[in-house]
């Protein structure tokens, strides 16, 4: 084998290895949620979570861990079960409706707020059960030094916790289309004759994902690194 065979094969080797250290500086990022944070009715480019995922590239690899009809109980043992496997560094959570409950008989079930079984809960147990998950996630994120960035998938409840890192107002539902509030020459003001749906023709489409993970990115460029 000649020299330069062998100085080819080295800059082979070094660049794979200089790829594999790469990738495991990376920090891993999970984005939990339901239906809409998986992407039900959509291209696996179509998501909010797909768009979130071209933001610094270099440094963050993201892991979407939606799951359709998850509730805020879901979503914690879903967090608590990947901590070994992936161990996440930053923790995005985009919440469900509140009302959503897991219920643990022979095999885990997901409940919607309409089923009977949840006849006696209220506005005051939905809100306390969200805020004892929330409390769960930003635990886990102490014990594990990471960080916990908040958002809403329908209903937004930042009003309850408005001093952990949370993005205010916006949810997947209501941020398109994009209506601007202030009054300066940029403000957007757009008109739809048609929703944006998903192929299911239930679940939002890919317009509303897209400026979602915009607005998410916008609020906390400063952050997510």
């Amino acid at each position: 084998m000649d020299t330069l065979q062998i100085e080819n094969y080295q800059k082979v080797i070094t660049d794979v290895l200089v790829g594999i250290l790469c990738q495991r500086a990376k920090k891993n990022v999970v984005v939990l949620g339901c239906s809409h944070t998986y992407g039900e009715g959509l291209e696996d480019n179509e998501h909010w979570v797909h768009f979130l995922s071209q933001h610094n590239t270099e440094r963050l690899r993201y892991w979407n861990l939606g799951q359709p009809g998850a509730s805020g109980d879901k979503v914690i043992r879903i967090l608590y079960g990947c901590e070994k496997l992936i161990d996440p560094r930053v923790i995005i959570v985009c919440w469900p409706f509140w009302s959503r409950r897991e219920r643990l008989g022979k095999a885990p079930t997901n409940i919607i707020s309409t089923d009977t079984i949840l006849k006696n809960e209220d506005e005051h147990t939905d809100k306390n059960n969200f805020l004892k998950n929330v409390f769960l996630v930003e635990k886990y994120a102490d014990k594990n030094d990471c960080q916990v960035f908040h958002c809403f998938a329908q209903e937004n409840y930042s009003e309850h916790i408005k001093e952990l890192n949370v993005l205010p107002e916006h949810t997947i539902k209501n941020c398109y289309p994009p209506y601007d509030k202030h009054h300066l020459a940029d403000a957007r003001r757009t008109l739809i004759s048609t929703p944006s749906l998903a192929k299911d023709g239930v679940h939002y489409g890919v317009e509303h994902h897209k400026e979602f993970a915009k607005l998410f990115v916008d609020y906390f460029s400063n952050k997510l690194k």
